[in-house]
This record gives structure tokens, C-alpha cells and sequence, in this order.
């Protein structure tokens, strides 16, 4: 695909507005992806759904992008990326009010299920806008601009959830997306130009069903293993097999066909192979430590819920400001020198996160979010930008779809293994904790002690119960952190895979003929 949109647009007000649109677009789907979350205790009573039940309302959505991100590359090849994005804005924004309206939880996973399947197209089209819409001198800029949206969203969405749904309702999380979508869709019919389109090509439907099998059975298992027992499960168990078996056949089909689902070509680019990996850390890192953020304030410490929400927005001013530097830095630093630096502050963050307590201040909280979000904004546009720095033009599409689903699994993937290792940490610390509670342990009997908890009464126990699972919790939350810590550390020696990206950035910021990496 060499089209129009292989040639990036002048400077003006329609690159402007294209961008603006692209802009909007990644922000209303990275907010869903966790907006609704704060809002389901709200949504259980109105909807008179079981606890189970409302969970779908997050699986369903959750399910529907990841199987049909991986198909957006080839849609917009064979129909045209304007077409398809003004479609899936559209149907996303419809998808959102209709959830808004939603009189029961069977229509509220429908209609969660179509705001999954529009949205997944949204950010990897978005970035292949922003990537066709600029030089590649001026992408690390684009870059930045299109980061924020992605990295902003999932940070600010709780607190904006939060406040929503406290000041009017839970259905105003959903409505939210209204004007935006307008927008959108608007900007896009008057200022995106369209793509050539590929008319000859097929779809392979085989690949396709085994992989959305695949994809789909995995993000099942990983978004209901907690709630399940794991492999205790017999669900969970069949799920991982569907899982596995889908994969075999996706693979096996794709490697002996003629023109497989999924572009292999792209794998053959060693700087797009690298985008891929640490796009997979940075979904990890990003979601994980924002599963954890959240209950630590409101559990441990005992933040409501608003207060916790404006806590973690102090992350998401660390990135806007790492992005808004990091544009220009690029072209003076190595990729891979922010790259490195930017794992190793979020390493930093996580290692002082370790000894967080129930008596942590708010200084202290809010100055390592600013670092720990600093670090993920010095590591997320560099590597957007060595992605795509040598891949060819008419495989850029694809590259996005690809990117983008490899963030989505490996943040599922770490979710599940946080909560997981949350849950069991906190049983296991709490079994541990609870042997010294007992009438020989000195410390039981000291006056100081005894004229608080009380161990012969009720009241005394309750209150031992109490604080021996908090400190339970306090121990589960910093192994935690340690976990996270360390898969990071591991990941850095990984940057050596990249290649030199300064030079190439100069060179094309010399002159126009060479606006375009071919």
C-alpha cells in the first residue's frame, strides 16, 4: 500500500487536524480500557447482575479487541484506512452510548463485545495516520504526540471514572465518548485523505479463525484464572488447551500457505523484532504496576477512591513531560541510551515501591509516580519510533496491528500474574503471620500490648486479625513490585539489539529528499 498516505502531509492546518482526530481517537479506546473498571460495583446494582456477570462487561470488551486487532491490517489494505477508521470511530462511538443506555447486563456485554471489535482498530490506525503524516526527521515528535494518548489513557481512566461516577452516574463513562467520537468521525471525512486499495487480496479466513481462537481462549483464561482458581479449574485448564491448540494450527497453516493472515515480512526487520519485545515489556510494566497502584492507595492506605485517582494522575505527568522532552532529545541521544535509561528509572521507582507502607505519605507516593511515569514516557516513544525507523511502507499497517496486540496480550499477561501472585502472596504471608499470634509469644503478653489487643476477647482478636492481614497485604504488595523489578532488569540487556538511530534521524533531518525512510 504506496498511496497517498506513504507521503507525509505538509505542515498546515489539515496535518493539523489529521493528527488532532488521530489524537482522539487513541484516547477514547485507551480510556475504555480501563474507565469502566471503578464503575462495575455501580453497574452490578442497576443492572442486577451476579458478581461473575459483571465482570463479562470487562471480558467481553477485552476479548473482542484482541481477536480483532490482529485483522486490521489487512481490512485496511483491501477497503482503505479512511474508510475503515471513520467506521470503526463511528461504531465505536454508537457501541459507547448504547452501553450507556444498557437495561441489563445481557445487553450491556452486546453491546461491550461491538465497542471491543470498533476499538481495536483505533490505535494501531491512529499510529499509522501519525507515522504517514510526518518525515521521519519529525517522527519521534509525532510519536510523542500520539504516546500521550496512548499512555495517558489507561493512567488518567480511573480517576476520570471515578469522578464520573461519583458526580452523576456510571452511564456518563460511557456517554463521555460521545463529542469526542463526533469529532472524530467529522475530522476524518474532511481531512483524511485514502489510501490505495488492494483489491486483490484475500483473506485467509483459516489463519485468521485459528489465531482469533487462539487469542481469544488465552484472554479467557488470563482474564478469569483469577476468579477461578487457576488450574484448579477444569475451564481455565480447557481454555489454555483450546489456547495452545489454536496457536499450533495458526502457525502450522501460516508457515505452509502461499499468503498467510499475518505478514511475516515483518519479522524480518530486526528493528521492528525489537519494537515487538519491548513493546510486550512495556504492556507488562505499564498495566501490571497500574493493577496494583490502585488497590495499594484504596486498601492499604485507605485513600478514597477520588483521592486515589488524583494520586495516580501525578504518573501520568511524569510521561507527559518525558514526551514532551524526549522529541527532541532523539536527536541528539541514542534510542537505546533513552531506551535503557527510561527501564532503568522505572526499576528505580519499583525498587523504593517495595517498602511502601499503610504509613506512606503522599510526598512520597506522588514523587516516585512522577519518576516511575517519567521513565515509561522516555522508553514508549523511542521505541515507537525504531519500530518503524527501517520497516517498508506498505507493511506499516500491519506493524501497528501487531504492536498494538502484542502491548494488549502481554498486558493481560502481566495482570494476571500480579493479581495471581497478590492473591496467593497475601494467604501465604497472612498463614506465616498468623503462627506467632499465639498465648506463648512473649511479645502477646507485654502490657503495652495487651491493653490494645486483647486476646481474650473478641474484640481483641478481630483486631489482631485485622492487622495481621494488612501487613500480609503490605508483604504480597511489595514482592509484587520486586517481580515487576526484576523482569525489567532482565529486559535491559535487551537494547542492545537495537541499532543506531541518531545518525538516521539527522540524515533525513537534512534535507526533503530524504523525508521518507523507503
Amino acid at each position: 500500500m504506496a498511496g497517498p498516505a506513504s507521503v507525509p502531509l505538509a505542515p498546515g492546518l489539515r496535518r493539523n487536524m489529521v493528527t488532532i482526530c488521530a489524537m482522539t481517537a487513541t484516547i477514547m479506546q485507551a480510556l475504555d480500557t480501563t474507565i469502566a473498571n471503578v464503575a462495575l460495583p455501580y453497574m452490578q446494582g442497576t443492572l442486577s447482575a451476579s458478581q461473575d456477570q459483571i465482570n463479562w462487561v470487562l471480558t467481553s470488551y477485552i476479548v473482542a479487541a484482541a481477536i480483532m486487532t490482529a485483522p486490521v491490517g489487512w481490512i485496511a489494505n483491501r477497503f482503505g484506512r479512511k474508510r475503515i477508521f471513520i467506521l470503526c470511530s463511528g461504531g465505536f462511538t454508537i457501541a459507547s452510548v448504547l452501553c450507556g443506555l444498557a437495561q441489563d447486563i445481557d445487553q450491556m456485554v452486546l453491546f461491550r463485545l461491538l465497542q471491543g471489535v470498533f476499538g481495536a482498530a483505533l490505535v494501531p490506525l491512529s499510529q499509522a495516520v501519525m507515522l504517514d503524516s510526518y518525515a521521519l526527521h519529525e517522527r519521534a515528535k509525532a510519536m510523542s504526540i500520539w504516546g500521550m494518548g496512548v499512555m495517558m489513557g489507561p493512567i488518567m481512566g480511573p480517576s476520570l471514572g471515578a469522578w464520573l461516577t461519583e458526580t452523576y452516574s456510571w452511564h456518563w463513562v460511557f456517554f463521555v465518548n460521545l463529542p469526542f467520537g463526533f469529532f472524530t468521525v467529522l475530522g476524518l471525512m474532511v481531512f483524511m485523505d485514502e489510501t490505495r486499495k488492494d483489491l486483490n487480496l484475500r483473506f485467509d479466513w483459516f489463519g485468521f479463525a485459528a489465531l482469533a481462537v487462539a487469542i481469544g481462549s488465552l484472554q479467557l483464561a488470563l482474564d478469569r484464572g483469577e476468579q477461578l482458581g487457576w488450574l484448579e479449574s477444569n475451564e481455565i485448564v480447557a481454555e489454555f488447551i483450546i489456547s495452545a491448540v489454536g496457536f499450533y494450527y495458526f502457525f502450522a497453516h501460516s508457515f505452509t500457505t502461499a499468503k498467510p493472515f499475518i505478514q511475516f515480512a515483518l519479522f524480518k526487520d530486526k528493528n521492528f523484532v525489537t519494537g515487538c519485545i519491548f513493546m510486550a515489556v512495556m504492556g507488562l510494566v505499564l498495566y501490571s504496576t497500574m493493577a496494583l497502584a490502585s488497590p495499594y492507595l484504596q486498601n492499604v492506605i485507605g485513600y478514597p477512591i477520588i483521592t486515589a485517582g488524583v494520586l495516580l494522575a501525578s504518573r501520568g505527568c511524569g510521561t507527559f513531560v518525558a514526551m514532551m522532552l524526549v522529541g527532541r532529545l532523539m536527536r541528539y541521544i541514542e534510542a537505546r541510551t533513552l531506551i535503557v535509561s527510561g527501564l532503568g528509572l522505572t526499576a528505580l521507582s519499583l525498587f523504593y515501591m517495595t517498602g511502601w507502607t499503610d504509613q506512606t505519605g503522599v510526598p512520597e507516593i506522588v514523587s516516585w509516580s512522577i519518576i516511575q511515569g517519567f521513565g515509561f514516557g522516555l522508553v514508549f516513544v523511542p521505541l515507537s519510533t525504531v519500530a518503524f525507523l527501517t520497516l517498508p511502507n506498505q507493511l506499516r499497517t500491519d506493524g501497528t496491528s501487531m504492536l498494538t496486540l502484542m502491548r494488549n496480550v502481554a498486558s493481560s499477561i502481566g495482570i494476571s500474574v500480579v493479581i495471581a501472585q497478590l492473591t496467593e502472596g497475601s494467604r501465604r504471608v497472612y498463614a506465616v503471620l498468623s503462627e506467632h499470634i499465639n498465648p506463648f509469644n512473649h511479645a502477646m503478653q507485654m502490657p503495652d500490648v495487651t491493653g490494645i489487643i486483647n486476646m481474650n476477647t473478641d474484640q481483641g482478636r478481630a483486631m489482631a486479625d485485622v492487622m495481621v492481614a494488612l501487613q500480609a497485604q503490605i508483604i504480597a504488595f511489595s514482592q509484587d513490585y520486586q517481580l515487576v523489578m526484576l523482569f525489567i532488569l532482565v529486559s535491559i540487556p535487551l537494547a542492545i539489539m537495537i541499532g543506531s538511530t541518531k545518525a538516521a534521524l539527522r540524515k533525513q533531518a537534512a534535507g526533503p529528499e530524504h523525508a521518507v525512510m523507503e
